[in-house]
Order: C-alpha cells, then sequence, then structure tokens
C-alpha cells in the first residue's frame, strides 16, 4: 500500500496488549476517519503500515509483529500516547506529500528544539548510514509526515525540519521532547539514486 505523508488526523492509543512476539494496538480515532473502513485495510500509523485487524466503531485494533516492533518506535506506545494516522491513498486521490510506504528506514532521536517566532525548528541526530541518504530539500518522512530536509551537518550526523504552524496542528510532532525518537522513512528515489551511484563507485575503482 501507498501513502502521501499527509497526516489525516491525530488519534489516542486506548490500550497496548503484549504477547510474546505480538503486540496489540487499541486506538480511538476522530470522526469520520473510520468511514467506510474495512478489516484488512492498511494505515499508517506513526510511519508505519500496519493491517485493521478489528472495528468497533470509531476504535481501530491493529496487530504489530516482532520484526516490526524491533525497526519502529512502537514497541514504546503506552495508553494515552499520541499517534499520527493516515489511510492508503486510492487511485485519482490528490497526493500532497511524497509517497510513502510505510515501511521504517530508521529511528532517528530528536536531538534539539528551537521556538524562533512563528517558527518550530527540529534537529534530529543518527547514525553515518542513514545520514548517506539526508540532502538538504530532499523529502523525508518522520512518524507518517512527509517533509522536506532544512540544513544538514553530516559530518555530526544531524540534519533540520523546519514545521509551520499546520504541521504543528495536525500532527503530534509539536508534543515531542528532546531525546524523543521518531521513525524515518527515506524517500524511495533518494535511496535508489544514492544506492545506484554507490555501486557504480565501487565498480569504478574496483575496475
Amino acid at each position: 500500500m501507498v501513502f502521501s505523508g499527509i497526516v489525516e488526523a491525530i488519534a489516542i492509543v486506548n490500550s497496548v496488549t503484549k504477547h510474546k512476539g505480538l503486540y496489540n494496538l487499541e486506538i480511538k480515532v476522530p470522526d469520520k476517519f473510520s468511514t467506510d473502513l474495512q478489516i484488512g485495510a492498511s494505515v499508517c500509523v506513526d510511519g508505519v503500515c500496519l493491517t485493521v485487524s478489528s472495528i468497533k466503531e470509531r476504535t481501530l485494533n491493529f496487530d504489530v509483529m516482532m520484526e516490526t516492533l524491533k525497526v519502529s518506535t512502537l514497541d514504546s506506545l503506552k495508553e494515552n500516547d499520541m499517534v499520527n494516522m493516515e489511510r492508503s491513498i486510492k487511485l485519482g486521490d490528490e497526493l500532497g506529500g511524497h509517497l510513502v510506504s510505510g515501511h521504517v528506514s530508521d529511528i532517528v532521536k530528536i536531538y534539539q528544539i528551537d521556538k524562533p517566532v512563528n517558527n518550530h525548528v527540529i534537529t534530529f541526530q543518527t547514525t553515518s548510514e542513514t545520514m548517506r541518504y539526508i540532502f538538504p530539500k530532499g523529502y523525508i518522512a518522520l512518524d507518517g509526515i512527509s517533509l522536506t530536509i532544512g540544513e544538514v551537518r553530516k559530518s555530526k550526523n544531524k540534519f533540520k525540519v523546519y514545521l509551520i504552524p499546520e504541521t504543528l496542528r495536525l500532527t503530534n510532532l509539536g508534543q515531542k521532547k528532546v531525546g524523543d525518537t521518531v521513525n524515518l522513512e527515506i524517500e524511495t528515489q533518494t535511496r535508489n539514486m544514492v544506492d545506484t551511484v554507490s555501486e557504480i563507485t565501487k565498480e569504478t575503482i574496483n575496475g
């Protein structure tokens, strides 16, 4: 399934039931989000593509496998946490952000938050491997939100994003604190381009 990176709703985690190797998330969504939603549908939850396992009015249930728990922040979710939600896009839907798969590339940590007048700037820290794909003005998804990268400091493994008031209003990023972690998804074309150039360079060097 494919998403646009435009968050449709902020939802509340009702409960997290932990079984061995499997979590069940019960999430209460706003009015209309679940309208015409079917069991088996794909929903992006904080940037992770999950399958709806049951629906009861405004309450959705998702089963989260061990592999997903290992590579995302979903293993740390708890009752009353706020999560970003987006339903998969359909043929003919307007694409306001960029194509997002819901497959997390890395977990990144908030290093610094600055709030100059009418601005909200978050600096993230990650690994040198992930920084290979981070470029100024490039696209990424953070907790399922399509964003444009600001300044990049590759030597420090840090990058910034600038959030407009509308993004703060419609998503949970405004509630995040220094030290919190978020799910990062690298834009597919960027990943493919970097990997292709890397392979060509290796072949050239090795003859």
